[in-house]
């Protein structure tokens, strides 16, 4: 006996001829968002001035249906209301969202989690961690993987502030000369330490939304190196602590066989390092001056 395969197919173009399956409906219909109350009005008020259905739709921008069921509404209950919409009503208030907003935007709260245990202890309400979750969705706040980023007091932003407004004229063949170094530590095993927050597409990097780090924190291998516009220079480990005297000994040897290596002069390179007490300590600044090699400030 051959066996028979029916199958419906939703196809937007063959409308009359084909069924839109029962919850892809569904969902269509909860995609319809309701009129606004203003709006209403001023479609009803439109349609007794005189105007026809489909002027109406046209200036308010609504379908024709819309118009005639917001006018068989008023005329068979007396209101401009629409019917009140099946299912369970939302847990939180439109109030209820804003403070909810309001804690992630005022750091007071990471987490939907640190809402849910805010809620829970202070005003008693008891509600899941993904309800809140879908409330902050609503207002358009996203959970992202918190960047990881420097840990930097006011008085460190303001001196970074200040020197990026001090080389902000700077041509592209100013910045070709200078040679880049620093320290590092490497942590080769290890958890990420992933953490999330909530935040808008498109907006800025704020406070709660970085997870600050601290340069020498944990790690297997510190090493120190530099690179410059031509390329990487010399790097080496470093198995002991690092000291001025140290560092004054990676200067002489890898900073100085970088500069042969690309054939430079010395007057033709800037040097830069950070303010590290290693860094601008006399024994430092006596060498680099002795051999004449400039640095950035």
């Amino acid at each position: 006996m051959p066996i028979t395969l029916r199958v419906n197919i939703y196809n937007p173009v063959l409308r009359k001829q084909s069924v839109c399956p029962p919850r892809l409906f569904f969902y269509l219909k909860r995609a319809m968002k309701a009129v606004p109350a203003d709006k209403r009005a001023k479609i009803y008020a439109l349609v007794q001035q005189g105007y026809p259905t489909r002027v109406v739709a046209k200036k308010q921008r609504v379908s024709q249906s819309t118009v005639s069921k917001i006018c068989k509404r008023f005329s068979e209950k007396g209101t401009l209301q629409p019917k009140r919409r099946p299912g369970r009503p939302r847990f939180f208030s439109k109030h209820q969202e804003n403070n909810l907003v309001r804690y992630i935007a005022t750091g007071k709260c990471g987490t939907a989690v640190d809402i849910e245990k805010k809620l829970r202890a202070e005003e008693n309400i008891d509600v899941s961690a993904n309800t809140i979750r879908r409330a902050l969705t609503r207002h358009g706040l996203r959970a992202r993987v918190k960047r990881k980023k420097p840990l930097l007091s006011k008085k460190h932003r303001q001196a970074r502030f200040a020197w990026a407004k001090k080389y902000r004229n700077w041509s592209i063949n100013d910045w070709k000369k200078v040679i880049w170094s620093d320290e590092s530590k490497f942590q080769l095993f290890g958890s990420d330490g992933r953490e999330y927050c909530w935040k808008y597409d498109g907006k800025p990097l704020r406070n709660a939304h970085v997870k600050p780090t601290v340069k020498f924190g944990g790690g297997n291998i510190m090493v120190w190196g530099c690179f410059t516009w031509e390329g990487v220079g010399y790097l080496t480990r470093m198995d002991e602590r690092m000291n001025a005297e140290l560092y004054r000994q990676i200067l002489a040897d890898e900073l100085l066989q970088t500069i042969r290596y690309y054939r430079w002069r010395k007057s033709d390179i800037i040097f830069q390092h950070d303010n590290d007490r290693k860094h601008t300590s006399g024994l430092v600044s006596r060498w680099l001056t002795e051999v004449k090699i400039p640095v950035l400030d």
